[in-house]
């Protein structure tokens, strides 16, 4: 319970700055979080919301952290599947990404499914 709830702590920390600054300043979150490797495109707006849902939902985490606990299932397949699709064959064609978010997405899914209570989250 506690390791999920510094889970969920640092989902509050990084989800909530990456949401808002890709909601509200697109460009200084391109320059930063997305270390410039892909072109502007308003669809930062959307991913900004993504993570804005999911500080939203980690912030629930803290007081009800079984029950908020598919937020953490939801990170596992999508940072998982951007990496197996996005992070390893650009990085295999040595083009750009952003490997800041690339490594912070490995120890995510490296730790995720040690902390998601499996048996409580499909009982």
């Amino acid at each position: 319970m506690l390791f999920m709830k510094l889970m969920y702590t640092a989902n509050i920390l990084v989800a909530g700055w990456v949401g808002l600054s890709a909601f509200f300043f697109p460009k200084t979150a391109l320059a930063t979080v997305f270390e410039n490797a892909f072109a502007y495109s308003e669809s930062i707006r959307l991913v900004g919301a993504l993570w804005f849902a999911i500080f939203i939902l980690s912030c629930l985490g803290l007081f009800f952290p079984e029950k908020m606990s598919p937020v953490f299932l939801l990170q596992l397949i999508y940072k998982g599947g951007w990496l197996l699709v996005v992070a390893l064959p650009a990085m295999m064609n040595q083009e750009p990404y952003p490997r800041g978010m690339a490594f912070f997405f490995l120890i995510w899914v490296v730790i995720l499914p040690f902390v998601i209570p499996w048996g409580k989250l499909f009982s």
